[in-house]
């Protein structure tokens, strides 16, 4: 699990440094590329017998897949690992929260509110485009776990994770090839890209395959906490990026809301 964070959150940190050459838009896009050769290879999806019911969650996670990433890697170029990845980590902890009803719940969730009314407030240098990247981001994962569950239970295996990572890598073509004509890319930010998605894309949905398999899924949803933390240390250590004190107050209000409702959780 620590190895998925990690790997995770490395990952983008490393596909920022191709920013300056191709932009966000060329990251998600080669991002996309990867993870769809991964996710096929793995998921083998038999695509002519899929059916309408199953085509349509299918089409839609693949638009979900490629906004999440796209949202994401924009937030984290305007305002930094830590901030971007803290905000999308509100996607999950809506719906966990949002699945029970408990008086801890609805703590957790005024201690969540409060980080974000923290991060949002109207200061000169505020980022608000940046931020609304990040909110978007998050309501991309919300509906990216709502719509795996579909697919989950309608196609077998990891058939449809591969199927909507080759769609989605296929509607980002004509995108690529636009980045390549606008914004020529150099080896070194092709190389950024390409390990950006195999650490964000490939070693994480593998190792979590893995890790399934031996832990309980609340300790998974437990340990998720701490990608919001993992992120302000990577971007922290390997860009440079440091967090004021209020900002790392509502990295922590955010992380605590949900560790205290996954831990208080019955299984």
């Amino acid at each position: 699990m620590a190895g998925s964070g990690l790997s995770n959150q490395t990952g983008a940190a490393i596909g920022s440094l191709a920013f300056p050459v191709i932009g966000p838009v060329g990251v998600v896009a080669v991002r996309q590329y990867v993870a769809a050769v991964v996710l096929l290879a793995v998921g083998r999806p038999r695509l002519r017998s899929f059916t309408w019911r199953q085509w349509w969650p299918v089409l839609a996670l693949a638009v979900v897949f490629g906004a999440m990433n796209l949202s994401l890697y924009t937030a984290v170029d305007r305002i930094g690992l830590g901030l971007a990845v803290t905000l999308e980590f509100l996607g999950p902890l809506t719906i966990a929260l949002a699945a029970v009803r408990r008086r801890v719940d609805a703590w957790c969730a005024v201690i969540a509110a409060a980080g974000v009314v923290t991060l949002m407030r109207p200061r000169p240098s505020t980022d608000y485009a940046g931020l609304g990247c990040g909110l978007v981001a998050a309501g991309c994962w919300a509906a990216y776990i709502l719509l795996n569950r579909t697919v989950g239970s309608r196609i077998p295996g990891t058939q449809g994770s591969g199927a909507a990572a080759a769609v989605s890598a296929l509607m980002f073509l004509p995108v690529g090839a636009v980045v390549v004509v606008t914004r020529p890319p150099t080896p070194a930010a092709v190389g950024c890209a390409v390990v950006a998605g195999a650490l964000s894309s490939a070693v994480p949905y593998l190792a979590d395959l893995i890790t399934l398999r031996h832990v309980p899924a609340q300790a998974f949803g437990l340990f998720m906490s701490v990608n919001p933390v993992l992120a302000a240390l990577v971007g922290w250590v390997g860009l440079g990026q440091r967090l004021g004190w209020t900002e790392c107050a509502s990295v922590g209000a955010i992380v605590v809301a949900n560790t205290l409702s996954m831990a208080t959780r019955r299984s």
